[in-house]
């Protein structure tokens, strides 16, 4: 039985460095399924020649695992950027575009300009040189950081909304469409930050309208 290849995490960052190029920033985004809360991007310039065992695509690692990664790479890193993009926004523009524009947001908060740029599967409109690398997250050290970065980042913020709204658990599903979720949805109503183009919310809204026009109708 044949094992499974390591991948090298370091790969096209090694490739970069040769080249000459020195801020490498990875960047990768969070939350574009939840129907709650912003899409939040991490952007990440490590260290030449960095390595940090284990890293690697914050959907691959447990809760606690990414934390403890999130601090190390706040000590660690040459330099981080966060990007927020609200509900309304990404209602405005769509969920892609919202992407984009959260992670076009995160590397202009970068300390340090980088001198190239890698993202998890996202052309940018930006004048630095960049690469979108398919499944980037689990292919490049740097993105695999953006994406803890972000992950973290946006799972607070919804840890902050449970402590306003308990009701809502978003502290359990992160706001993403599960099966509970959708039980406290139909039960309170979406909040303010809700995305109201997301189905689910739009078909709750659609029913409650249809139902007054039935009242009214009576």
């Amino acid at each position: 039985m044949k094992t499974k290849e390591k991948v090298d995490l370091r790969k096209r960052e090694k490739e970069l460095w040769k080249e000459g190029y020195e801020f490498i920033c990875g960047t990768d985004e969070a939350g574009r399924g939840p129907l709650v809360g912003p899409v939040v991007a991490g952007a990440v310039i490590l260290p030449k020649n960095y390595n940090l065992e284990g890293l690697t695509d914050s959907k691959k690692l447990s809760e606690k695992k990414r934390e403890q990664f999130f601090e190390i790479l706040k000590k660690e890193a040459v330099a981080i950027g966060v990007g927020v993009v609200s509900a309304k926004t990404i209602d405005e523009i769509n969920i892609y575009e919202a992407s984009r524009l959260a992670m076009m947001k995160a590397i202009e908060k970068l300390k340090v300009k980088p001198d190239y740029i890698l993202t998890d599967a996202m052309p940018l409109h930006i004048d630095i040189p960049h690469e979108a690398i398919v499944h980037g997250d689990a292919l490049s050290i740097s993105i695999a950081a953006g994406s803890v970065i972000a992950k973290v980042t946006r799972d607070n913020l919804l840890k902050e909304l449970d402590q306003q709204h308990p009701e809502y658990e978003f502290a359990k599903h992160k706001g993403y469409p599960t099966k509970r979720h959708l039980e406290l949805l139909k039960k309170y109503g979406p909040l303010d930050n809700y995305r109201f183009t997301y189905k689910p919310v739009r078909d709750l809204m659609e029913n409650e309208l249809n139902q007054k026009r039935k009242e009214r109708s009576l």
